[in-house]
């Protein structure tokens, strides 16, 4: 199932600029999800960071790859309408850069949950070569 930006927003409470993604190819609610982020040289990261070599921070990929991984959580039934907060990064690795013009593929599963805590296997991915991978701790709140 694909999901556009209109779609998005419906899910997960982030907004421009700070939502990460720009669409979802598949997703299956509290399993796992696919979606895709399309840098541009416009993004605003880039005019710090760096203006010499722009690159997409590591953190904001991190960031993305959770974002990802909230469509998952939040479109479960019982999850609509709520956030998913951090609650954990660990074995987080940094492989690559990014930077415009990359199509960065971000895949977040869903690897253990118990009631409103979870983790996250989250991999984001440049023409099939990992950039980053973590494994990510969420909290789903009110």
């Amino acid at each position: 199932m694909k999901l556009g930006i209109k779609e998005i927003e419906a899910i997960i409470p982030h907004r421009h600029p700070f939502l990460l993604i720009d669409y979802i190819e598949d997703y299956e609610p509290g399993v796992s999800a696919v979606g895709y982020k399309c840098v541009t040289f416009r993004e605003d990261f880039f005019k710090g960071h760096f203006p010499e070599e722009p690159v997409m921070p590591g953190v904001l990929t991190v960031e993305a790859l959770a974002q990802v991984g909230a469509v998952a959580i939040l479109s479960k039934e019982e999850n609509k309408g709520k956030i998913a907060y951090f609650g954990g990064i660990n074995k987080c690795r940094f492989k690559g850069k990014i930077v415009p013009g990359d199509k960065v593929r971000l895949e977040t599963k869903i690897i253990k949950q118990k009631g409103p805590m979870g983790i996250g296997e989250a991999v984001a991915s440049v023409d099939g070569k990992v950039v980053v991978s973590a494994e990510l701790t969420f909290v789903v709140g009110a």
